[in-house]
């Protein structure tokens, strides 16, 4: 598994960095990061992370944030192949899970498309890890049945179809969103208007697990106000249920004393 599989060719790692404090990542994906020859990533990857790669490893960075220039897709995909051509293991290294909202399966099928090699190595995803970090489960046995987890950033990609907040606010017990700060008072209007309580318990966690780390919890009507007299910014994650009032903020654990390669 350390080299390629295909004759001639490398193989490509999809692997999860976790939500940002070093210490989530897993034991798999810190030896391909100490053995790769190339590597790929994102914005939300601690700079932590990148100094366990060799001195010879080949690097491209191909974040995509708003207010920042982003790399298009199809570059990256390009990019991806490119390198499986000159190198053994590459390592395709994204903030959170390859498989949740990270488009590694677009990758992936693109890498096979291409015949190139491809494995995915599950990473720690911040809808989990952020709420965590404050003390907050997204399931609770007093809380619901169910968890959604939902982007609320639908103009990052025109071929998504859009989300139905109202019919979400009727069929899950909690919603964790990613990217929703941009339009968080219009989800919220339409939860609400898909029958949601006003007072439903939420919160917002900014920079998640990392130095800089900062919540909020505030009733649904109140949650978009509140954000944005305190100034909250992306990335962050929004908790919307019952399972906000279970926090337990002693058992959180201290955001690790991380940064990220572009500054917040």
């Amino acid at each position: 598994m350390n080299g390629p599989e295909a004759p001639g060719g490398g193989k490509v790692y999809l692997v999860g960095a976790g939500p940002g404090d070093p210490e989530l990542l897993t034991l798999k994906a810190h030896r391909l990061l100490s053995q790769c020859d190339a590597l790929v990533y994102d914005s939300l990857v601690p700079r932590a992370l990148l100094d366990l790669v060799p001195a010879h490893c080949e690097r491209h960075f191909v974040g995509k944030r708003r207010g920042h220039h982003s790399v298009p897709q199809p570059s990256t995909n390009a990019v991806l192949v490119e390198l499986a051509s000159r190198h053994s293991l590459i390592v395709r290294l994204k903030g959170g899970d390859p498989f949740l909202f990270g488009r590694g399966g677009e990758e992936a099928a693109h890498l096979v498309k291409h015949g190139v090699a491809v494995e995915v190595v599950p990473g720690v995803t911040a809808g989990i890890a952020a709420p965590a970090y404050a003390g907050i489960p997204v399931t609770h046995r007093r809380a619901g049945s169910s968890v959604t987890f939902v982007t609320g950033h639908e103009e990052i990609d025109k071929a998504r179809p859009g989300v139905d907040w109202q019919g979400l606010a009727r069929c899950s017990d909690g919603l964790v969103i990613y990217m929703g700060l941009h339009n968080l008072r219009r989800i919220c209007a339409e939860l609400m208007a898909g029958g949601l309580d006003p007072a439903t318990p939420a919160a917002v966690v900014q920079q998640g697990t990392v130095l800089g780390q900062r919540q909020l919890v505030a009733c649904l009507a109140e949650l978009a106000d509140q954000v944005e007299a305190e100034g909250f910014g992306s990335p962050s994650i929004v908790v919307i249920g019952a399972m906000v009032n279970e926090r337990v903020p002693d058992c959180a654990p201290a955001p690790a004393d991380a940064e990220m390669p572009i500054p917040f």
